[in-house]
């Protein structure tokens, strides 16, 4: 899996949960950030999100069920 990757599933989700519109969900959540495995080696990506205080909680807490997942992707 890739970030890219990662950010499509992630929105995916969101919408299925949350309800709203891909456009909004892609502005809360950003970017993935990927980090070197060899110093990162029990999940080597992240990133923050932006929005208010539900949609941050909303991506929190699905961000915890995809680093047990995925908690290793390559860039891209």
């Amino acid at each position: 899996m890739t970030t890219s990757d990662l950010a499509d599933l992630l929105i995916a989700q969101l919408l299925k949960r949350e309800g709203g519109t891909k456009r909004r969900w892609r502005q809360v959540v950003g970017a993935v950030r990927w980090h070197d495995p060899a110093t990162h080696p029990h999940c080597n990506w992240s990133l923050e999100p932006g929005g208010s205080a539900r949609e941050s909680e909303a991506v929190e807490t699905l961000l915890d069920e995809l680093r047990l997942r995925h908690p290793i992707v390559t860039q891209g």
